[in-house]
C-alpha cells in the first residue's frame, strides 16, 4: 500500500473502500472481502446508515487479532442535521458507538450546507420532497466544534467534503486545527484540477469519491426524488481511450481510471460488492501510466458540466446559501 501523509503526520492509504449504497448483509460480505484483500482505509458516513454493519466486521477482525487498530484508517462524516457547534460531539459519539471504536482517523463535514434536525430523520424533507434546510449554517462556528473532537481524542484529524475553494479558505483562515483532507468528486470527465491544486497549495490532501464515474448513481438517486434527467450520462469504463490503455497495460478499465487519479497524488475510494472487483480495485499500485497515457487521459476532462453529484440530486439543496457548486471551483 502507498499512503498520503496528512498535515497532522498521519498516513492515509491511497486506495480505500467506499461503502455508500449497500445493504448491511451485502456490505458485511464486501467489507470482509476488502479486508482480506488488504484494504485498511474504510470510508463511511452517519448519513449512509451503515456504520453498525461496518462496526460488526471491524470488531470481529480486531477481536480475532487479524488487524491492529493502528493499521486501520476509518473515515466518517458529520451529518448535515448536526451542523451546529454544540451538536458535533453528539453525532460523532453516535458514529463511534456504531463503529465500536474509540476514535476515527478522519472526521469530515459531509456537505457545505446544513439541514434542520427533525427527530431521527437523517435526510429530512417536507411533504413535497424538498430538503428541510438550515439557512443559518455557520462554517466557522461549526469548525470549532470539529476542533474540539480532535482535542478530546475522538477524531485524529478533521476535514471537509464537497466544499469549494472559497469555503475552504474561510475555514483555513480561522482554524486552530487545519483541515487535513478534502473528499470530493473526481473522475475522468471531471478532474477538478483547479480545486486539487488549491488544496495541495494549502497542504490539504484530496480523496476522490466516484472515481469510476459512479455507474450506479442514477438508480440510487431516482429513489431519493432527485431530478436524475439532469445528471450527465457517462460511461468512462467503456471510453475508447481507456480501453486502449487498459489493453496496453493488461489491466482493467477500472484499474486505469483509478491509476490515473492515484498518479495525480489523489486518494481514491471505489465502492464494489463483488469480491473480484474489490481485489482488482486495490491492484493499481503495481504499474505506471506513461507520459502519453497521462496526456491522453488528461485531455478527456470535460469540466464542471460533467459534475455528477449536484443540486439536481436532492430537491432544494441548491437553494442553500452555502451550496458549493455555483462557483468555478
Amino acid at each position: 500500500m502507498k499512503f498520503l501523509e496528512l498535515s497532522n503526520g498521519a498516513r492515509m492509504p491511497v486506495v480505500g473502500f467506499g461503502t455508500w449504497q449497500s445493504t448491511d448483509e451485502v456490505l458485511e460480505r464486501a467489507l470482509e472481502a476488502a479486508l482480506q484483500a488488504g484494504y485498511r482505509h474504510i470510508d463511511t458516513a452517519y448519513l449512509y446508515n451503515n456504520e453498525e454493519a461496518i462496526g460488526r466486521v471491524l470488531r470481529r477482525w480486531l477481536d480475532a487479532g487479524r488487524v491492529r487498530r493502528e493499521d486501520l484508517f476509518v473515515v466518517t462524516k458529520l451529518p448535515m442535521i448536526g451542523y451546529q457547534k454544540e451538536k458535533v460531539e453528539k453525532y460523532l459519539r453516535r458514529s463511534l458507538e456504531a463503529l465500536q471504536l474509540s476514535h476515527v482517523d478522519l472526521y469530515l463535514l459531509h456537505q457545505a450546507w446544513g439541514m434542520q434536525e427533525r427527530g431521527e430523520d437523517r435526510l429530512p424533507m417536507d411533504e413535497t420532497g424538498e430538503l428541510l434546510l438550515d439557512h443559518s449554517t455557520d462554517h466557522v462556528s461549526l469548525w470549532k466544534g470539529m476542533e474540539e473532537q480532535v482535542e478530546a481524542g475522538r477524531a485524529r484529524a478533521i476535514g471537509l467534503s464537497n466544499f469549494n475553494s472559497r469555503q475552504i479558505k474561510r475555514i483555513v483562515e480561522s482554524a486552530r486545527v487545519q483541515p487535513a483532507c478534502l473528499q470530493v468528486e473526481v473522475y475522468l470527465y471531471f478532474q477538478q484540477r483547479e480545486l486539487v491544486a488549491f488544496c495541495k497549495a494549502l497542504d490539504i490532501a484530496v480523496c476522490a469519491y466516484g472515481p469510476l464515474g459512479s455507474p450506479s448513481m442514477i438508480q440510487a438517486f431516482s429513489s431519493m426524488g432527485g431530478d436524475t434527467d439532469k445528471i450527465p450520462r457517462v460511461d468512462p469504463l467503456h471510453d475508447p481511450t481507456v480501453l486502449h490503455i487498459a489493453r496496453k497495460h493488461s489491466k482493467t478499465p477500472a484499474q486505469v481510471l483509478l491509476r490515473h487519479t492515484v498518479q495525480r497524488g489523489i486518494a481514491v475510494i471505489p465502492k464494489s460488492s463483488d469480491a473480484t472487483r474489490i481485489r482488482e480495485n486495490l491492484q493499481v499500485l503495481d504499474f505506471l501510466l506513461d507520459e502519453d497515457d497521462v496526456e491522453k487521459l488528461d485531455s478527456l476532462d470535460r469540466g464542471s458540466k460533467y459534475r455528477l453529484f449536484s443540486g439536481n440530486i436532492n430537491k432544494g439543496m441548491d437553494r442553500h446559501p452555502e451550496y458549493a457548486y455555483n462557483e468555478p471551483y
